[in-house]
């Protein structure tokens, strides 16, 4: 029997998120970062140790906006990959920067300023394309987790104190040339990920999508059913009642919550369990379509067409090709 396991886990399960560090930036005031929008399948991720940093997009829905300040223990992650900037908000130009490598495959950013200084790790989280549809869809644009504390020694117990801990020893590792020390950095940025929506779900004010759902206790039933039986025969008078709600009352509050209904995310998850299941086995089309909670291969073929833009069989024809040039 298939172990049962909490929506966020599966969810992780379905859609692999792995992370690198890339920089540890020491700069001094003034200075200026620019990111260009990011390459599919990347989502640029922040964490500020020391100093103030101002965030802010810079082309997408929310630019030109008012920049947010960051504070040390503050973590920004970018998740739709819009072009955005961090700088020290003072508008003035610039000192010149300069690069140099790290035996951990870090690179060090450096400039020779007088004023205030930050330090900040910089990286981001990988996914494939396909995946961060499914995130960009279901979480919010981007999400800023405000730190409480700034230490894992005074942060008080729970996510926000497990947060501190795992940035601590990032930085720790950031600067040490150990053995083993950039597969831990690696490590290290992929849990990460998980810790951070485990957070924002447990926000005061949950953020928008998957998240706000999360945060609301009588929705969390629904949620978790759908992950862990996509294939089961979900109906929304059953979902309602998992979460001891009437029909219309639970369709109202998925919606608020989610900005979508349950029956698409329903589908969503069912097409990823599918697209999963063509890339990576050899198990007939028909057994995927039970696998997805199809009983007819007709309608499964219609709909995983219509959702992602080829068929099934085209799709592990290019899920193949892909792995095959990856292994060679």
């Amino acid at each position: 029997m298939e172990t049962r396991l909490d929506w966020l886990s599966r969810l992780l399960s379905l859609v692999p998120v792995s992370g690198r560090l890339d920089h540890r930036c020491f700069l001094s005031a003034p200075w200026r970062i620019e990111y260009q929008p990011a390459p599919p399948g990347e989502i640029p991720f922040h964490i500020v140790l020391g100093g103030a940093v101002s965030f802010e997009e810079t082309k997408g829905p929310a630019a030109p906006g008012r920049p947010r300040q960051l504070r040390p223990g503050d973590i920004v992650v970018v998740m739709h990959g819009a072009a955005h900037a961090l700088h020290d908000g003072s508008g003035a130009a610039p000192l010149p920067q300069r690069n140099r490598a790290a035996l951990n495959n870090l690179i060090i950013t450096e400039n020779d300023g007088t004023g205030e200084r930050i330090d900040m790790l910089c990286g981001s989280f990988r996914v494939s394309p396909v995946h961060e549809k499914m995130l960009r869809r279901y979480l919010p644009p981007r999400l800023v987790i405000s730190a409480p504390e700034n230490s894992a020694a005074t942060a008080r117990q729970g996510t926000g104190a497990e947060l501190a801990t795992l940035v601590a020893l990032m930085r720790t590792e950031s600067v040490s040339e150990n053995l083993g020390s950039a597969a831990m950095l690696d490590a290290l940025s992929t849990a990460l990920f998980a810790l951070i929506l485990r957070h924002a779900s447990e926000a005061s004010v949950a953020a928008e999508g998957l998240l706000a759902l999360a945060g609301n206790p009588k929705l969390a039933p629904a949620l978790t059913a759908m992950f862990n039986e996509p294939a089961h025969p979900w109906t929304l008078p059953e979902l309602a009642s998992l979460c001891n709600m009437s029909r219309a009352t639970f369709i109202r509050h998925f919606q608020e919550g989610l900005g979508r209904s349950a029956m698409d995310l329903l589908t969503e998850i069912r097409m990823t369990v599918a697209a999963n299941a063509l890339a990576s086995t050899e198990t007939s089309t028909g057994a995927v379509a039970e696998l997805a909670g199809y009983q007819s291969d007709a309608a499964f073929q219609r709909s995983f067409k219509q959702f992602m833009g080829v068929t099934p069989a085209q799709w592990r024809k290019q899920a193949l090709a892909k792995n095959n040039a990856a292994a060679g």
